[in-house]
């Protein structure tokens, strides 16, 4: 986008500077942007149907649309609609007016759908520059809305053709204009933070309310060694902020933003925007995400929807919940999209978020100021648990449609994996801290699931869920390194269990590729008849009853009541880049098991007083203070 482009869009009254230095927001304009038409991706591996759809002959730029004659486009896309029923449920907003710079001769509609995806037109002009380039702009009412249902433009010529430019939904501006302060935060991922970072840097609109971008590196590969880095920081002057700091994990990082921008006079009050460093970054996310935040009627955390890396018009889920009692997180909420194709289904009920993930996430100060910081858990369920505590505390989140980023597929993430400590010993973390915690109904839970680990040869895995539970039980002090010594000691000790290391399919140690032939998995067994049929698997393990040569076993057949039919299985990882060879080792399953039967026998006898005690701890361990300790400040 050129300097008359950038002129064109309504300016959102920024930040300005106090006598005495500080920064505060300048009057905003009388309407701002809410979220501007896009009509193509920003990467090449974007399908730009995502964005705008086309029937015709249409030219498509990122900002620009060209139409030629009897040409129509749609943004009755993900990134193309307008939210109405999230503006309506969550903020102050009555209408919005979509505004467009046009060259030529058509026709604009708004089309409404409503919580069934049923279309009615609400607004239409005929578009005419004469010759001349105009603006246009079309108003209708944000109402009809409460239980679904979104607005979009259609556009469309007949003899003549038409050109659209700078489009974008306008909405009145709020009171009070919060700037953003964007934090991402990395490990050793120096290449993939510099192209995140480069690509907000490079969208003028998407930084016009950023007040500042804080990179906090954890790692040893800097990512100030980067040329990219260099040209982005000498680009953005004191507007970046760089920080390096030891490893604390996402909870570390990410807090180290909350920390620097609630105790700075440079971003009052501002929205702080999460961005994960390996994500390809939609800088518009920010654009949308801040605006919504500023005119909500309370302060709300407001969520990005994540959009798988590797299938990228798929998205993940619309909304999401936790159950904290089973420990498990991600579940999507009843009518929200999981796992979809956005190019095939659209969200049209409105569904309400128990929390949203950090990939990219906006938190106003006044929550920090409310709730406090985030648990110093390291990695894993930090954004759940202040997620379910906001909401405690009367903040709700919102997973805003339209919002996104590209991150990582989860699918494609192997459950064996170190992280699953974290994941496992956080979530009993914050189900103690958020649930009246039932210790022996657990113990039953993870009792089942050791017992899976042991006869699918997955000694790693028992002996890290063992771990995750034994740490739980030493108590809220040993919280106090921000993680640290954990994150070091699982993948330690961790790595003294052959089936957590990863091989190339066709080097496996000690077989030939001809050694091993694929064995599909049979049909899940009854729910009834699971125990019944663990029993049994055990027993022929424990009897060592079992085929001796090796098989091959796809990941999608790596279920427990196959797997340990056998002695020897090379297991393709999940993310299809090698296997994990599993054997069986009857020495090791029985100590594990022994170990296992304590640790649960101790989580049903002391969930209760270990539970108290992190609710105790809870103030100091979200406090300020204790995070300028881990700070070294």
């Amino acid at each position: 986008m050129d300097k008359a482009e950038f002129a064109a869009i309504e300016p959102t009254g920024g930040v300005g500077t106090a006598a005495d230095g500080s920064s505060v927001p300048e009057r905003p304009a009388a309407r701002q942007t809410a979220q501007r038409a896009l009509f193509a991706g920003p990467s090449p591996l974007v399908s730009d149907d995502m964005y705008v759809t086309v029937k015709g002959t249409v030219d498509r730029e990122r900002t620009r649309v060209r139409l030629g004659r009897r040409s129509r486009i749609e943004t009755d896309t993900y990134f193309g609609r307008f939210p109405a029923s999230y503006w309506q449920r969550w903020t102050a907003v009555t209408e919005v007016a979509f505004v467009a710079e046009v060259d030529g001769d058509g026709r604009l509609e708004l089309v409404a759908t409503d919580a069934r995806g049923r279309r009615r037109i609400v607004a239409t002009t005929a578009v005419s520059s004469n010759g001349t380039p105009t603006t246009v702009t079309v108003s209708t009412p944000v109402d009809r809305f409460v239980d679904g249902g979104a607005l979009f433009a259609r556009i469309s010529t007949g003899s003549g053709e038409l050109t659209v430019a700078n489009a974008r939904w306008t909405v009145p501006a709020p009171k009070t204009l919060r700037p953003a302060a964007v934090v991402i935060c990395t490990f050793n991922r120096a290449d993939d933070c510099a192209a995140t970072l480069a690509a907000m840097a490079d969208d003028p609109i998407a930084l016009a309310d950023v007040q500042s971008v804080y990179v906090i590196d954890q790692g040893n590969d800097r990512v100030e060694t980067r040329e990219e880095f260099r040209r982005v920081a000498s680009e953005l002057g004191d507007k970046l902020v760089y920080i390096t700091q030891p490893n604390l994990g996402g909870a570390g990082g990410f807090t180290r933003g909350l920390y620097e921008v609630t105790g700075s006079a440079r971003n009052p009050g501002a929205n702080i925007v999460f961005m994960d460093d390996d994500v390809l970054c939609e800088p518009e996310a920010v654009v949308r995400l801040n605006m919504f935040a500023n005119c909500t009627v309370e302060p709300a955390i407001v969520g990005a929807q994540m959009l798988y890396l590797l299938h990228p018009d798929r998205v993940h889920v619309g909304a999401e919940v936790a159950d904290l009692q089973r420990l498990q997180a991600g579940l999507e909420v009843k009518n929200a999209l999981a796992d979809k194709s956005t190019l095939k289904k659209q969200q049209d009920i409105r569904v309400d978020a128990g929390y949203n993930g950090w990939w990219s996430c906006l938190i106003p100060s006044e929550v920090v100021d409310k709730v406090g910081y985030p648990l110093p858990l390291f990695f894993q369920w930090d954004d759940i648990e202040y997620g379910y505590r906001s909401r405690a505390n009367g903040v709700a989140t919102v997973t805003l449609p339209g919002a996104a980023v590209w991150h990582a597929d989860f699918a494609w993430k192997d459950w064996d994996e170190w992280h699953r400590y974290f994941n496992l010993r956080n979530a009993m973390i914050t189900a103690a801290l958020h649930t009246e915690l039932d210790g022996k109904a657990l113990a039953k839970q993870l009792r089942t699931d050791l017992f899976r680990y042991l006869v699918s040869m997955q000694y790693g895995m028992a002996f890290t869920l063992l771990k995750a539970v034994e740490d739980f039980l030493r108590g809220p002090e040993f919280l106090h390194d921000g993680g640290m010594e954990a994150a070091a000691a699982i993948r330690r000790e961790r790595a003294e269990y052959g089936e957590t290391i990863r091989h190339d399919a066709n080097n496996v140690p000690g077989l030939r590729p001809a050694d091993m032939f694929i064995t599909p998995a049979g049909p899940h067994p009854r729910k009834s008849l699971e125990w019944a049929v663990l029993a049994k698997r055990a027993l022929n393990q424990w009897r060592g009853r079992l085929p001796a040569h090796p098989v091959a076993v796809p990941s999608s057949d790596a279920h427990w009541w196959h797997v340990s039919l056998f002695s020897h299985a090379v297991v393709t990882d999940a993310s299809q880049e090698g296997v994990r060879v599993r054997k069986r080792d009857k020495k090791r399953a029985v100590a594990l098991l022994r170990r296992g039967m304590r640790a649960l026998q101790a989580l049903k006898q002391e969930t209760p007083a270990v539970s108290l005690r992190y609710r105790e701890a809870a103030p100091q361990l979200t406090s300020r203070e204790n995070w300028a300790r881990l700070y070294g400040r």
